[in-house]
């Protein structure tokens, strides 16, 4: 699909500033797409927004479909009778700064037990059809993911292959018996998720009504621990007892000396081919349900998967193992037609296959101005080899800041030495005709300045921040998606300033919601 010249910027919701521990819904969400049309954004990236389990990643989920409830905001079910305000009276001291995933957990989940249990007392009969409407359109997903999440909770949490055997291999009594004995917790998890996507929907609308696109992320591979796994084991590289035969990762490259090494289990994508890629249909209509622009994470994967030995410790011993891409995406093409509003994270180990799956289907790929200092003129993140038809960055999620790059030194979070550090800051300097003083603004303004028809900007590059405001340090297990905005970070002036910018370099243009897409596409 041909995106027009337009921008926006890249902020999760859990970062929004929020007294509840964590971003969320609420009014500091419809005040952030305020801030986009007052600065003349029209585009707004998200992470991918389901419920995250060990580690808090948004790239680790319990479920491709299904949304986190953290996000739900209180005062909204306050708003509407499910909390009463005393509820949400004593709320305690979270930090302002970075979210204490603990602490969150703890006290929105009691706050959103007690919205079930006053939901079951209530005797609206229009809320109640809405919550039996919702359970109904969302049961291929909603049904295993309730009942996944509250076995998990009778586990003790654990991993679901450490399930009793009965369970964990979805023996059909088992299962039965669970249905029928848990069948008010279930429900509850439903009510949850019922009320994560009313909400959504809500905040979506509202952002299309003001002319903002929302482009989410969409993960290639989920986590082993879903319930998508253990709902479908068969669609996956596992053994049988249900254990991974290898696992997702990258080679070594810019984020990491010994490779990244994900975990995530591998697709047997010949059954995924005998149900002509089902789940995976499934899977972007959700999507499209819920965003109007995919970015599909790792794209390269749909070329050739770095498969590695399940039990390794790094991603250094994997190889590389075909994927049936081109058959894969027109299978998708045929079914939501030839207008698919898909961008593609086109990073790492590019080769001429991944290139040409790509630009067969005309997704536009990703530019990143951090990594464009690091060769010579050649390189294709250098803004005069950018193409119209791609995405630049100044940086990812996975990408220090503008400010934390260009301060950077030799050490953790930086795999290149001090000479060669140096030489990319000095290179950047002279390319941007910069003095340093305010290198994240140099940045944007030459993402805004490129040919690339979409600039995005991470959040924490228009407020000038430094590495401790960094989202996300591939190869790390701690600190990382716990970045939130201060309030009142966002400024008239900053607003000014991106307008100015946007106006200046024509990105005033705004992207077309998913119904306009597929409206126009016939689906």
């Amino acid at each position: 699909m041909k995106f027009p010249r337009s921008s926006g910027i890249l902020f999760h919701p859990s970062s929004l500033s929020s007294k509840y521990g964590i971003g969320d819904l609420g009014k500091e969400a419809y005040q952030f797409i305020d801030f986009l049309e007052e600065a003349d954004q029209h585009i707004w990236q998200i992470l991918p927004l389901g419920p995250t389990g060990y580690g808090d990643s948004p790239y680790q989920c319990l479920s491709a479909f299904a949304g986190n409830p953290l996000f739900v905001s209180l005062d909204e079910l306050v708003e509407e009778r499910f909390l009463e305000e005393d509820d949400v009276k004593d709320v305690p001291k979270f930090p302002v700064d970075k979210i204490s995933y603990g602490e969150v957990i703890e006290y929105k989940g009691k706050l959103l037990a007690k919205a079930f249990q006053n939901f079951r007392n209530m005797t609206d009969t229009a809320l109640q059809t809405a919550f039996l409407a919702f359970c109904q359109k969302n049961s291929q997903w909603l049904d295993d993911y309730a009942l996944f999440r509250v076995l998990k909770e009778k586990h003790n949490s654990v991993s679901w292959n450490n399930w009793k055997p009965e369970l964990a291999m979805r023996k059909p009594d088992a299962i039965a018996k669970a249905e029928k004995d848990y069948s008010m917790e279930t429900e509850e998890q439903k009510f949850f998720q019922y009320l994560f996507f009313k909400q959504w929907q809500r905040l979506k609308q509202y952002a299309n009504e003001k002319k903002i696109a929302i482009v989410g992320d969409l993960p290639i591979f989920v986590a082993y621990d879903s319930s998508d796994v253990w709902r479908n084991p068969e669609y996956f590289k596992l053994d049988e007892d249900g254990v991974p035969i290898v696992v997702s990762g990258v080679p070594p490259d810019y984020f990491s000396a010994t490779g990244q090494l994900w975990g995530n289990p591998l697709y047997n994508w010949d059954r995924l081919r005998e149900e002509n890629f089902d789940w995976w249909v499934k899977r972007i209509e959700s999507s499209l349900e819920i965003v109007d622009v995919v970015r599909i994470d790792h794209f390269r994967g749909f070329a050739a998967c770095w498969e590695i030995p399940y039990g390794e410790t790094t991603a250094q011993n994997g190889k590389w193992v075909p994927a049936p891409g081109m058959e894969f995406f027109s299978a998708l093409q045929k079914h939501f037609g030839d207008t698919l509003p898909i961008i593609v994270e086109d990073l790492g180990v590019i080769t001429p296959d991944v290139e040409e799956l790509r630009d067969s289907f005309e997704f536009p790929g990703m530019r990143i101005l951090q990594m464009a200092f690091g060769s010579d003129s050649c390189n294709i993140d250098l803004p005069h080899n950018h193409l119209p038809h791609s995405v630049v960055y100044t940086g990812t999620h996975d990408n220090d800041t503008a400010i934390g790059w260009f301060e950077s030194k030799a050490g953790e979070g930086n795999t290149r030495d001090q000479e060669q550090t140096e030489k990319e800051r000095l290179r950047c300097l002279n390319y941007l005709r910069s003095d340093g003083k305010s290198i994240n603004w140099d940045f944007i303004q030459t993402a805004f300045a490129s040919v690339s028809c979409i600039a995005l900007i991470p959040m924490q590059d228009i407020l000038g921040l430094g590495s401790t405001a960094r989202m996300n340090l591939p190869a790390s297990a701690e600190g990382n998606w716990v970045w939130r905005m201060l309030p009142n970070a966002l400024t008239p002036d900053i607003a000014a300033r991106l307008k100015n910018m946007t106006v200046l370099y024509g990105r005033e243009n705004a992207i077309l919601t998913t119904q306009h897409v597929m409206s126009t596409a016939g689906v």
